[in-house]
């Protein structure tokens, strides 16, 4: 267990790493610098002095080559220091840090949700024995997983907001303005947790212990929620894993929709005023979170299921 544990730790350590570096590359391939940028966006261009130009370059440095940039970039990033915005002039953990909680209560119930309407769907379509309710459960994770997150949210704003109005459409109002941000990341994501989970529950229905304990008397509910749901749950709890990424990206389009204040926004705004530090401490806190949370299911499948740390550390494949 311990070298497994190691080893997912070095893997986590290498995804950082090639997050910052790619981003840092594909970063510096745009034209021009997020100074010239904004000096550019001014009412009277004609009047940008070339010396202060200069200055600001030579303060976030931006004259500098490009290894001796990514060389001083992420020797600070090491230290928690992302830089400072352009734009905003402040550190960037601390525009991250102001923006973070909104986006994070958002991507946190949204995953909830997910989970709780994809495996609910998952468990409902696997468990009836009538085969055209079946069919029909099973035909809905396709449907959810084709629908785009701005059109899903546009339309329960029309619904919900402007026709019903039962909540409420933009803006970070409580409790009650996080239900229908939360219920447009969840559609998505709840489709592909209850497509990965129905699958596996159906292959895990016909193992022989399963039909041995059936041999023996157990009932359906015991069957399928003690002997067949936690191993069927390993290629779902891997796919929540890499979903969270997707998450933390439907939050940018979603966040819009909402006008809601977050990092989705913070987000926008940094790319359209190409404000190359904040947008590349987005991308690798972003990083940090998908990192995290894969490195905590990777360390809870072998507590699941110990023959993973056994054979090495190979998890289950969604496949």
């Amino acid at each position: 267990m311990r070298r497994y544990a190691a080893l997912r730790l070095a893997q986590a350590a290498g995804v950082l790493w090639a997050a910052y570096t790619v981003s840092f590359l594909v970063l510096d391939l745009l034209p021009g610098d997020p100074v010239s940028a904004m000096a550019g966006q001014g009412a009277d261009q004609a009047g940008i002095d070339p010396a202060q130009i200069a200055r600001l370059k030579s303060q976030y440095g931006f004259d500098e080559p490009v290894p001796v940039q990514y060389a001083h970039h992420l020797g600070r990033a090491l230290r928690g220091d992302l830089g400072d915005s352009v734009s905003a002039g402040r550190p960037v953990t601390s525009v991250i840090g102001e923006a973070l909680p909104s986006t994070l209560q958002l991507v946190v119930a949204g995953l909830a949700l997910a989970v709780l309407l994809g495996g609910g769907l998952a468990l409902a379509a696997t468990y009836t024995s009538r085969r055209w309710l079946r069919q029909l459960l099973l035909s809905l994770p396709p449907l959810g997983v084709s629908v785009p997150a701005f059109w899903a949210g546009l339309m329960l704003v029309e619904v919900f907001s402007f026709r019903a109005r039962l909540l409420p459409a933009f803006g970070n109002g409580g409790p009650r303005g996080l239900i229908l941000p939360a219920v447009t990341l969840a559609i998505p994501t709840g489709a592909v947790v209850a497509q990965v989970l129905a699958k596996s529950l159906l292959t895990t229905l016909d193992e022989p212990y399963v039909q041995t304990a059936r041999a023996k008397g157990a009932g359906r509910p015991r069957i399928h929620l003690r002997h067949a749901l936690r191993n069927a749950s390993l290629p779902a709890l891997t796919v929540v894993g890499v979903l969270v990424g997707q998450l933390m990206a439907n939050s940018v389009v979603t966040e819009t929709v909402f006008s809601r204040n977050g990092l989705g926004r913070v987000t926008a705004a940094a790319v359209t005023a190409q404000d190359i530090p904040l947008v590349q401490g987005v991308v690798v806190f972003g990083a940090l979170v998908f990192v995290l949370v894969n490195l905590a299911v990777d360390l809870l499948c072998p507590l699941l299921d110990p023959r993973i740390a056994a054979a090495g550390g190979r998890r289950w494949s969604p496949a």
